[in-house]
């Protein structure tokens, strides 16, 4: 789960050692009974043990949490920046200037970096998508921008992020047939361009090409055979990794494993698979079981400002009145800092009473359940126990339900 780095506060040291190695990934471990894997994802900023889930850091921030709670507390030796909101604010060179994401936020762990893509197609009416990029307005104050393939890449060296996505268009649900391939062949062919230019050279300042991963991004709306193509289509970039993305924008879940497993199969078993912005904790298994090894999503974070809390009963919505005199803890089976010191009727009081205590209180044991559960996926991965573990969560969501 977690990775083993330099410690809090020593980033700085960086610019005067030898270029970072490119980043690489081993298989170690396999269920025989699922596409699931247990890996290792060698970073310049440690070691990540997969299947991973990444808690997401959108303004170089986990809302609610300090490095130091995500590092050393939780465990995360990953987390994911938004390249869409650091370039508007505060600026992808100010973060360069002040030492990349790992010196900017104290972080002594891996980044992995969106292109910025989901966040301009939510953007709806503020945006315009031309063969050469995207036109886009801020959210912030209406300035007109543009990525492109080319320049996302640049802006994600800037960061300094370990794992770069490329620019992608991630279409709406539902889509045509029609625009559904019209908007993977333009997905593809700016996945050539940002390939050409990240293996082209790399800015002045930074050292070695390869030490920032790309992946490239599977598309194709809900079109098995679409995602199928693109995939297939995807592998000649003989790319460090994949990623699935365009999900999570309305489908029913079935459709969302559908398209995860229509791909799944023709991407190489030796590089890691991503699958963007999913899922629910009962979902996490099931993705894995699929072959993937990373996921990231913000409902643990924001669920838990929201008073709605994960535990492995359920879930817990805290502002409940039957909670205001309970001293159990959210979780008796949980072993986080929360549950280890405070109870069901302290928290709502915080809730209610709209303490900051609570959001940190609530984000610490959500985040820790998630990344509890991936552990325990991956530790019954290598002793070869996967299906029976799954089948237990199943049970106990039917027995909820």
């Amino acid at each position: 789960m977690g990775a083993k780095g330099d410690g809090l506060g020593l980033a700085e040291g960086r610019a005067e050692q030898a270029p970072p190695p490119q980043p690489r990934f081993e298989v170690v471990g396999e269920c025989k009974h699922t596409r699931a894997r247990a890996g290792l994802l060698h970073t310049a900023h440690g070691t990540i043990e997969t299947p991973v889930f990444m808690p997401v850091g959108t303004q170089a921030s986990v809302k609610g949490l300090t490095p130091r709670m995500l590092w050393e507390e939780l465990g995360a030796g990953i987390i994911l920046a938004n390249t869409y909101h650091l370039y508007l604010r505060p600026g992808h060179k100010v973060v360069e200037e002040l030492g990349g994401l790992q010196g900017f936020m104290g972080w002594p762990g891996a980044v992995l970096t969106d292109s910025g893509g989901f966040q301009v197609f939510s953007l709806a009416g503020l945006r315009k998508v031309t063969e050469d990029g995207v036109i886009f307005r801020s959210h912030l104050d209406g300035s007109e921008h543009v990525f492109t393939p080319e320049s996302t890449v640049d802006v994600q060296r800037a960061l300094g992020s370990d794992v770069m996505m490329v620019l992608d268009e991630c279409t709406e649900y539902p889509a045509s047939r029609e625009r559904a391939r019209a908007s993977m062949e333009t997905t593809l062919r700016w996945a050539e361009r940002a390939f050409h230019h990240w293996r082209g050279g790399e800015p002045e300042g930074r050292g070695g090409a390869l030490f920032q991963a790309l992946f490239p991004i599977v598309q194709g709306s809900m079109y098995a055979d679409l995602r199928r193509e693109c995939a297939e289509r995807l592998v000649a970039l003989d790319a460090p990794g994949y990623a699935v993305g365009g999900l999570s924008v309305g489908e029913p879940r079935g459709i969302s494993y559908e398209m995860v497993e229509a791909s799944e199969p023709l991407l190489p078993r030796d590089k890691p698979r991503y699958v963007m912005g999913v899922g629910m904790l009962a979902e996490l298994g099931e993705y894995v079981a699929l072959g993937v090894d990373m996921m990231d999503c913000v409902l643990p974070t924001r669920n838990a400002r929201n008073g709605y809390l994960f535990t492995s009963q359920g879930p817990l919505a805290i502002k409940n009145a039957q909670w205001a005199r309970d001293g159990r803890p959210v979780d008796e089976n949980c072993e986080c800092y929360t549950c280890r010191n405070f109870s069901r009727g302290y928290l709502r009081h915080l809730f209610l009473a709209r303490e900051m205590l609570f959001g940190t209180l609530a984000t610490i044991h959500n985040v820790f359940t998630y990344l509890d559960r991936m552990k325990r996926i991956r530790e019954a991965i290598l002793l070869g126990e996967l299906p029976e573990y799954l089948a237990l969560i199943r049970a106990q969501d039917e027995e909820r339900s």
